[in-house]
């Protein structure tokens, strides 16, 4: 199986980085060929321009949103991590999905509304939050406005057909014990491929 690492945390030692290296060592000892898209290393630009606009309407792609895309048609699964920052995802996953997942590639429109293109069976989402979960629990739908985003709006209307969904909460008052546990699991989702 084709595994894509989709990476978005600036700080090379935080617990997300740890995060993709588990996800790329359990993927790879499952017999996977994994890529990882570090989208701060890679300096990827996440600003959709008006020069994009243009390239695409002239039946052309921006050579960084091409590379994307290539990677995306290559692989089998995504996977994506990164961290919940203002309830949100970080503007360069943001960025990703503006100019990756753009009209013709990762959907369509005909009469009868949206059509996803994107021909992926499976996606994994890894999210940390500094935010305790009872915080979460005591705003209302607050936990839906972390996943709805990305699951929903962008993987599940781009044409992908399942979705695993994970957040870790207070990742920034957890204990090493807490972080290892995460860990185990994720080693478990990524071992259930």
């Amino acid at each position: 199986m084709k595994v894509l690492v989709i990476y978005g945390h600036p700080n090379p030692a935080s617990f997300n980085n740890g995060i993709k290296e588990t996800i790329v060592k359990s993927a790879e000892n499952k017999g996977h060929e994994v890529q990882v898209r570090d989208l701060y290393a890679l300096k990827f630009n996440p600003i959709l321009s008006g020069a994009d606009f243009t390239e695409f309407q002239s039946g052309s792609i921006p050579a960084d949103i091409k590379t994307e895309q290539d990677f995306i048609t290559w692989a089998d699964v995504l996977v994506l991590v990164y961290p919940i920052w203002w309830i949100s995802r970080p503007a360069i996953i943001q960025g990703y999905f503006d100019r990756v997942f753009s009209y013709g590639f990762a959907f369509s429109y005909d009469q009868n509304g949206p059509k996803g293109l994107l021909p992926i069976d499976k996606a994994i989402v890894i999210n940390t939050a500094g935010t305790p979960e009872g915080v979460y629990d005591a705003w209302q739908n607050s936990k839906e406005l972390l996943t709805r985003p990305t699951d929903e709006g962008a993987l599940y209307f781009s044409g992908v057909k399942s979705v695993t969904h994970k957040v870790y909460y207070g990742i920034n008052v957890s204990t090493p014990e807490d972080r290892e546990g995460y860990l185990k699991e994720i080693e478990a989702i990524i071992e259930g491929l």
